[in-house]
């Protein structure tokens, strides 16, 4: 006697559910692969969606459902069907992501990319926020290796590269961009375009948050990231060891002088416990915080289970804690709006500066805020809107200071408020 339709179904189900994703710890339904599981009269189709993974792997996940669902007392017959990549109504590129963090260290081997993507995995957490990694790191490409998703990337109908799902994060990855695992020789010209192509083509999904693992230092790779990407804000990661923490020190110009705020530092590897359950510091005590001159968001200890995979949307708690702080630490960013009427004195000479700061304050409504965009610091600008403002004899025009933030290299900005 055939079983009905609707139980069979339950079945396979419950059989897709003992096939494991090879590249995290959970079945291929809760990895969201099995897109649509179709029964009729004992023959079995299972919609996947394997286009993230590269052809030996794809293979193997496709056998393990084959053999799972053949195996169901009631199946005649069992098919793998790839499905249709999803398409994206409007894919958003990196500069319309509300909030991008940029995860940096001066050295190699401080855990840098391990916080990057617990971090991402942290933020992922949050049902209500889309949350998106991108591996920057070109010289060591470590993220595909860590959530175990593979390459090559596709493209979309628009020739975009689309990044791969692990979970419910969104990867981009040089890494992802070949299948081979030799080094990847580029010299400086290659990275900035092969990198300045990604951060403008790939086709994200709307992310409301992104976490960008840089590579260590402060060479192309880092400039060409604050050039090209808005970052609001970055996280450093050090060890407690003297000479980190003085390069990391150093290192922190580079940002603040591009503009973008420094949120704070973790210090990994702070310390462990052993068995006995009493804490050892695994390098000299200093105050990491007073050396560095920014908060310290967190002190990861050095425990085996930051050694597993991390598993998206899920996050030990010292990285649960980690990700609630940089979330707040972002929040109290005091970014200036700047409008788009605001006095641009990039490029002009010294005396036509001083007049087009007359004319925008001679212009402006009562009580209306001066915003100056300029490529030198505007603050004697200021100081002259002060003076204008003073001479207007009207008392609410007065002010005794007005806000000057770095943008970049080359571009600052000031706000002017009676």
């Amino acid at each position: 006697m055939s079983i009905p339709d609707t139980q069979l179904t339950e079945q396979v189900e419950a059989a897709l559910r003992r096939v494991e994703d090879p590249r995290m710890e959970m079945n291929v339904f809760e990895a969201g692969l099995v897109e649509d599981v179709q029964v009729d009269d004992g023959d079995v189709v299972v919609e996947v969606a394997l286009d993230e993974f590269g052809p030996q792997t794809g293979t193997g996940v496709t056998r393990a459902i084959l053999a799972a669902v053949s195996n169901v007392e009631g199946v005649e017959g069992a098919h793998v069907e790839q499905a249709s990549a999803p398409s994206l109504d409007e894919p958003v590129a990196m500069e319309q992501v509300d909030t991008v963090i940029a995860v940096a260290s001066t050295k190699g081997g401080v855990g840098k990319s391990t916080v990057a993507t617990q971090l991402a995995c942290a933020l992922s957490a949050d049902a209500d926020a889309d949350v998106a990694l991108f591996d920057a790191d070109v010289y060591g490409p470590n993220v595909p290796s860590l959530l175990g998703v593979e390459g090559p990337i596709r493209a979309d109908e628009e020739d975009r590269a689309v990044p791969v799902s692990a979970g419910p994060l969104q990867v981009m990855s040089v890494g992802l961009m070949t299948e081979g695992e030799g080094p990847l020789a580029w010299r400086g010209a290659m990275v900035h375009d092969a990198l300045t192509e990604l951060f403008e083509t790939t086709a994200w999904d709307d992310p409301d948050v992104m976490v960008v693992d840089l590579p260590p230092g402060t060479g192309d790779v880092a400039l060409t990231t604050l050039q090209e990407v808005p970052v609001d804000g970055v996280v450093f990661v050090t060890t407690p060891f003297h000479t980190s923490v003085e390069d990391t020190r150093r290192s922190l110009d580079l940002f603040e002088e591009n503009g973008v705020p420094v949120l704070g530092a973790v210090v990994n590897m702070d310390h462990f416990t052993c068995d006995c359950g009493r804490e050892h510091d695994l390098f000299p005590r200093g105050d990491v915080a007073d050396a560095l001159d920014v908060p310290v968001l967190a002190r990861i200890p050095f425990a085996h289970e930051f050694q597993e995979r991390p598993t998206p949307g899920e996050a030990p708690e010292a990285f649960a804690d980690l990700a609630a702080a940089v979330d707040a630490a972002a929040a109290d960013v005091d970014r200036i709006d700047v409008p788009d009427d605001a006095v641009d004195l990039r490029g002009q000479p010294p005396e036509r500066r001083y007049d087009l700061v007359r004319e925008a304050v001679e212009e402006r409504a009562d009580g209306e805020s001066v915003y100056l965009v300029s490529d030198r610091d505007p603050a004697p600008a200021g100081e002259f809107v002060v003076e204008l403002l003073g001479e207007s004899g009207d008392p609410a025009d007065v002010l005794s200071e007005f806000a000057v933030e770095r943008r970049g290299p080359d571009e600052w900005v000031l706000a002017a408020t009676p």
